[in-house]
């Protein structure tokens, strides 16, 4: 089978996103403190709070140098 064909099941389908959760349970339990909350609600606004607050603004990224994407942005501009 060529390396390019992926077949349900195989390892490198699912690693990336994988490892995205991994890092979510870890850090968001992390910046809010807790691993329970009073309602599907509160988890979502949790949730938007790291992905939107934290993850995607403020946490360095290994492709940006290990800056964060705010400080990449003001490093290029």
């Amino acid at each position: 089978m060529a390396w390019w064909i992926r077949t349900t099941g195989d390892c490198y389908d699912n690693a990336a996103v994988e490892s995205f959760f991994a890092t979510l349970k870890r850090e968001l339990v992390w910046t809010h403190g807790t691993e329970r909350w009073g309602s599907r609600r509160e988890l979502r606004l949790a949730l938007f709070d790291y992905i939107e607050g934290f993850y995607n603004p403020q946490r360095t990224q290994q492709r940006l140098g290990f800056q964060s994407p705010v400080d990449f942005e003001k490093e290029v501009a």
